[in-house]
């Protein structure tokens, strides 16, 4: 009788460890699976690219050469990096769950019909119906062909009218650049500097341009320029735009020499002009070579904020 009752009790508790172990293992896939969903979830989420070029004298290598790389050819090196790391995203992801687009602008427009031909196919969209490999993998081909020729043309003109970047984001950015239940990003090339012969304003202290001779007018080349920035409200003018549904990546700054803190002052303009905007993430990147900057634009573009 003993034994019976001793055997009875054994085979109760081994039951109840086994059940106790199996319900614990349970749990903890369970857990395994929501972490893996809520990864996978961020990583497949829809991009939608938009680039910006600044064709301003910046890229003229005769004015400003650079000997171990002309600026207009580090932005043809940014340009394969940002197309390839789009192509990398979507072959990432499972064919149903593909729907990103990726495009390119320029402001002004170009005069050539051809050029505006060239830009308008850069306007790519894919989707589970034309997702092939070969069709993913031209679109870094496309871009750099493509580019190679706008800066090519710009170059031979030698007529650099400038970049209305603020026009752009004051006219076009919320309707050609944010999409609903996209991940917006816009990424533009200039050297920080905002130009337009066009597009001159200024209200006070705030303008719809920068350039090396505002800075230096508006007394931003000491050490005291924050002080005097923050005191006297100098910036770009402001844009009542609400863009918390898009993230800015700004590559190329490319200060002028001569003022140590040149640097500090653009970067200062571009902060407070995007925070001002409600701009929900980015980034200021100087000039440099491509393959330094490749890191940076992959984390960006690619991981999560």
């Amino acid at each position: 009788m003993k034994r019976s009752i001793i055997y009875i009790l054994g085979t109760v508790i081994v039951s109840f460890l086994v059940f106790t172990a199996c319900k614990k293992e349970k749990e903890q896939r369970a857990d395994t699976d929501i972490a893996i969903v809520k990864h996978v979830n961020h990583n497949k989420q829809n991009i939608n690219i938009s680039v910006l070029l600044d064709l301003s004298d910046r890229i003229n290598p005769k004015k400003y050469p650079n000997q171990s790389m002309e600026f207009f050819q580090r932005d043809l090196g940014y340009i394969e990096l940002i197309s390839k790391k789009f192509e990398n995203h979507i072959r990432s992801k499972k064919s149903r769950s593909i729907n990103d687009n990726i495009q390119l602008f320029l402001d002004p427009e170009p005069a050539d019909k051809e050029l505006n031909q060239k830009i308008s196919d850069l306007k790519i969209a894919f989707n589970r119906n034309n997702a092939t490999k070969d069709l993913i993998l031209e679109t870094s081909k496309k871009y750099v062909s493509a580019c190679g020729a706008i800066y090519k043309q710009a170059i031979s003109d030698g007529k650099y009218v400038g970049s209305d970047t603020w026009g752009f984001f004051k006219h076009k950015i919320k309707n050609y650049c944010v999409d609903e239940n996209y991940r917006n990003v816009i990424v533009i090339l200039t050297d920080g500097y905002i130009f337009h012969k066009d597009n001159k304003k200024r209200e006070k202290n705030r303008t719809t341009y920068l350039t090396p001779e505002t800075i230096k007018g508006f007394g931003l080349k000491t050490a005291s320029w924050k002080k005097r920035f923050e005191n006297n409200d100098f910036g770009f003018l402001p844009i009542e735009e609400n863009l918390e549904d898009l993230e800015v990546l700004v590559i190329g700054i490319n200060p002028e020499k001569g003022n140590p803190y040149e640097e500090d002052v653009i970067n200062a303009y571009w902060g407070k002009w995007l925070k001002e905007m409600k701009v929900k993430k980015f980034q200021l990147v100087r000039a440099d070579l491509p393959s330094h900057v490749d890191k940076i634009i992959g984390e960006f573009l690619l991981k999560k904020n």
